[in-house]
């Protein structure tokens, strides 16, 4: 089949995904203008902030589209081929991400902007949200830890074919060029909180160019921003703290809001290489069920590994955590929520479309952003030409990690959030020190651990997350039934992925512990392997304990329709 054919399909799909089965759901919610979203209620500048839908769908959509996506396809490409990769992206978003995000979106506005614990405390009681917020807690850890080290890694990696050909380092390209791209969205927001009188559409004509400048500086002071892993990894994690504390309207809105133009145009490039390029498919459709090694079989491997492109429980914690906080009313949930997830299985098919054009004997060894960025470099020359293939390149490598980077500090303000509700640590003083205790797990890994590290956390990163999304399910169904509302719809995708997923961490557990025990026979130290294999479980434990809870809660009667 030809690319572009699968391309097309790909998009029809989800464009009837979102007509028919976006509009059933939202009936389902019985969306009210006329109610006063949270953002309205407590408006106080900070966290909750009324936003118009286009500006809160780019910053959502910055949020959300990180590197699961990428990663998560190109990697299970390379291992089953890309036809089961395709059908699982195109049908899971459709019945099964967009609706969790949607419903998450909607039920936190209904709550009072509450994040998905508490939402869980009120349907399924206390002890069902602690155990819940004790699920998060240790899922995004995983999330920043992979997600650092693979932005420091696209900022050290070079290019020995473009660092001869053009004389610069193209990892200390894509560090300076996101480096100044985090300064425009900072000189963004300070603009529109002193001037607010600016209109949308001037700051946007002149800080979108602005931001594809900051990606062809980059490539002019590549070679003033060369440091080592270890450094850009304390680096990001400093940043994050920073702006885990930050008022959402100095730096997260506006690098949001940039950072979707950033996304807008990799969707743009990756729309002109699927229809004009010319590409040839070189990866097999179907390689086998069993891809042996770490990866495992098909079933449930194939669907954790691609996590976020089909379904993703951070997700969830994005609606929950931040993007209810703005959403300035009822009905723009659903382009929001379901819409922004539709968008982002179109960038987990143009992420499978950089590894199929690539034969398996060329891409063998290459880091899935590595293999991204050449990608959109080479689908950005059609429009520029051969001979701007430095700029084309960092700008793909720069597409990679702004996907990561927005994702990363919004997982440290969750995070933070977390801690402070757990401790009810209130103030200045109780968000730095939630800050740090969020951090402190992830940069203690990250400074034990070597580089790529995040290979041997990817599989349980992409297995906690999409249990997550099951355990956001239930409580979303609970939700529902409670509230006097069909709940069919989501017993079937919840069902799906909870098998697969809890199937995915016993399996981990047990290869993960079998490990740790050789290695402390033969008197080796503690090993990730252990700490792997105890989260694990924990996790399943946590899981079985939620969807026990849900399951009784789904059994008993209805209660008042809300008002």
């Amino acid at each position: 089949m030809a690319l572009p054919l699968i391309a097309l399909s790909f998009l029809l799909l989800l464009a009837v995904g979102y007509r028919l089965h976006g509009r059933y759901v939202a009936r389902q919610l019985a969306l009210d203008d006329t109610r006063a979203t949270p953002a309205r209620e407590r408006a106080d500048g900070v966290d909750f902030v009324p936003t118009r839908p286009f500006y809160l769908f780019g910053q959502h959509f910055s949020a959300i589209a990180a590197a699961g996506p990428i990663a998560g396809p190109i990697v299970a490409c390379q291992s089953w081929g890309w036809l089961p990769c395709l059908a699982w992206i195109a049908v899971g978003v459709v019945l099964i991400g967009a609706v969790h995000d949607f419903l998450a979106l909607a039920a936190s506005v209904r709550h009072g902007g509450t994040s998905l614990a508490e939402i869980t405390r009120v349907q399924l009681g206390a002890p069902a949200g602690r155990a819940l917020l004790g699920f998060i807690a240790i899922a995004l850890v995983y999330v920043i830890v992979a997600f650092a080290d693979l932005t420091a890694g696209t900022f050290v990696d070079g290019s020995e074919e473009l660092a001869a050909a053009q004389g610069f380092h193209k990892g200390g390209a894509v560090a300076a060029a996101s480096c100044l791209y985090l300064l425009l969205a900072l000189l963004l927001g300070v603009l529109q909180r002193c001037l607010p009188r600016l209109p949308l559409w001037l700051l946007t004509l002149l800080f979108v160019p602005a931001t594809f400048l900051a990606t062809w500086s980059g490539t002019l002071l590549s070679h003033h921003f060369l440091l080592d892993h270890r450094t850009w990894t304390l680096l990001i994690l400093a940043y994050c703290g920073v702006a885990s504390v930050t008022p959402v309207s100095l730096l997260l809105q506006p690098r949001g809001y940039l950072g979707g133009f950033v996304l807008y145009s990799a969707l743009a490039a990756g729309t002109l290489g699927l229809f004009c390029g010319g590409y040839a498919i070189e990866q097999p459709a179907w390689k086998g069920f069993d891809a042996g090694g770490a990866t495992g079989a098909a079933w449930p491997f194939l669907f954790v590994t691609i996590a976020c492109g089909a379904c993703s429980g951070f997700h969830g914690l994005v609606c929950s955590g931040t993007t209810s906080k703005q959403l300035d009313k009822e009905s723009h949930a659903r382009p929001v929520g379901y819409g922004a997830m539709l968008a982002e299985a179109f960038v987990a098919l143009i992420a499978l479309a950089t590894i199929m054009i690539v034969s398996p004997a060329a891409s063998s060894g290459l880091s899935p952003g590595r293999i991204y960025g050449d990608g959109i470099g080479r689908f950005v020359t059609l429009a520029i030409g051969e001979e701007h293939l430095a700029f084309a390149t960092t700008f793909g490598a720069m597409a990679f990690s702004t996907f990561v980077f927005d994702t990363l500090d919004v997982c440290t303000r969750l995070g933070r959030y977390i801690v402070q509700e757990l401790f009810d640590w209130r103030g200045r003083a109780g968000a730095a020190g939630a800050t740090l205790v969020t951090l402190a797990a992830p940069a203690a890994l990250l400074l034990a651990g070597d580089r790529d590290d995040y290979r041997r956390y990817w599989t349980l990163f992409g297995a906690s997350n999409q249990l997550l999304a099951a355990l956001a399910l239930v409580t979303l169904a609970v939700w529902l039934k409670r509230s006097g509302r069909k709940f069919a719809f989501v017993l079937a995708p919840l069902l799906f992925v909870l098998a697969t997923t809890l199937a995915a961490l016993l399996h981990i557990a047990w290869t993960n512990l079998s490990q740790a025990a050789q290695a402390a026979a033969s008197g080796a130290p503690i090993s990730v392997a252990l700490l792997n294999g105890v989260a694990a479980l924990l996790l399943s434990a946590l899981a079985l304990f939620l969807a026990a809870i849900g399951a009784r809660r789904l059994r008993a009667p209805a209660s008042v329709p809300e008002s």
